[in-house]
């Protein structure tokens, strides 16, 4: 009998999205590279404003948001009033995709790209267009080509995930100046912060009105676990989202820790020069031991072997030795590993375990 409780068209054929593995088997003290993590966590002053938040746990946040996105544009030189706050960069993504598009409409995005635009263009009943890219870095020609008048948003990473590469602003300007008039151009800057001197495309925003950018607090401020992110772009595209957001999405821990976080960029400068370091190191580290990769900019690597072969036994044998990283056939990799930049110590590791995996051979 056919079961009368159905879900939409297309939501059961979305694949479910899979994080990166936490766990080894039979090994307890495993070193996880496998999320794309800050290593050295969040800053002392998010932790103590994390643990203040514990008194007031029988109060509702407020639903403005207004402290956290006030914190945030003085950061960033940004309008307050052009800033909305979600659970992760990826609710932003959610949001956007359920206002915007819908049943006959289309979202496209690069091959390598974020899984979550496929996901929540499906969601929204929307067509996935998925876009290849050159060298595995976004390919703004192939972008507008595959634009049509159905296209309603263009996402891309830049830094891009899982790849690391990422265009310069007169490409993405060329970009959003290519766009039809429908279409949003909406910037993913999950990784935007360890960039030196990088705006995420802020600029940009501030000149079009059809530019949109989402930034997150995973990474860099080392919050992934609280689940807190934000974006900026016209008024008009902020009044609209604001529209479909739950009034109380975001806690008053989140909110009160969040804010601590973006205030102290004394420690994202710390941890973004501690990347840098260490990120170099890697990919010449493994470079030596025959294992290319692309310039990264972000806090990771995305090292390449000879075929899928190869990546998985490095892969099996990297656990054998406690080291989690993450497999990216999903992503359209299948002979890549990506490999997140931890402490000197796990680095030191990963190049070493990678190097002997290759002697081996």
């Amino acid at each position: 009998m056919t079961d009368p409780i159905r879900p939409q068209p297309g939501i059961m054929d979305i694949a479910l999205y899979e994080g990166g593995a936490a766990h080894v088997a039979g090994i307890s003290d495993a070193i996880k590279l496998s999320s794309n993590e800050n290593p050295f966590g969040p800053s002392d002053k998010a932790k103590e404003a994390f643990q203040r938040a514990v008194h007031k746990l029988h109060r509702y946040p407020n639903t403005d948001h207004l402290a956290l996105r006030q914190a945030i544009g003085e950061a960033h030189g940004l309008d307050p009033a052009r800033i909305i706050c979600g659970v992760g960069s990826d609710e932003i993504i959610h949001f956007l995709c359920q206002a915007y598009a819908g049943p006959r409409d289309e979202v496209v995005f690069t091959e390598h790209g974020f899984l979550m635009y496929r996901i929540s263009a499906m969601a929204a009943g929307a067509t996935p267009v998925s876009v290849r890219e050159r060298e595995r870095t976004t390919d703004v020609d192939a972008l507008l080509a595959a634009c049509t008048r159905r296209t309603k948003l263009v996402f891309i990473a830049n830094p891009n995930n899982p790849t690391g590469t990422m265009i310069g602003p007169a490409e993405v300007e060329r970009l959003a100046a290519g766009l039809p008039k429908q279409a949003i151009l909406v910037l993913d800057g999950a990784y935007a912060e360890y960039v030196e001197g990088f705006d995420g495309g802020a600029e940009l925003i501030a000149r079009r009105s059809n530019v949109f950018m989402t930034r997150t607090f995973s990474k860099i401020y080392g919050l992934g676990g609280l689940r807190i992110g934000w974006g900026y772009g016209p008024k008009s595209i902020i009044d609209v989202l604001n529209r479909i957001r739950g009034p109380f999405n975001l806690s008053s821990a989140q909110l009160d820790t969040a804010e601590a976080a973006v205030r102290d960029q004394d420690h994202v400068d710390r941890c973004r020069a501690e990347n840098t370091r260490l990120r170099a190191w890697l990919a010449e580290a493994l470079a030596e031991r025959g294992v290319p990769s692309d310039t990264s900019t972000a806090n990771f690597i995305l090292a390449r072997f000879a075929d899928e072969a190869e990546a998985a036994a490095c892969d099996a044998y990297l656990q054998t030795q406690g080291l989690i990283v993450r497999r990216v056939a999903g992503y359209g990799l299948p002979h890549c590993l990506r490999i997140t930049i931890g402490d000197e110590a796990s680095c030191r590791r990963v190049a070493h375990a990678i190097g002997q995996f290759k002697g081996q051979k």
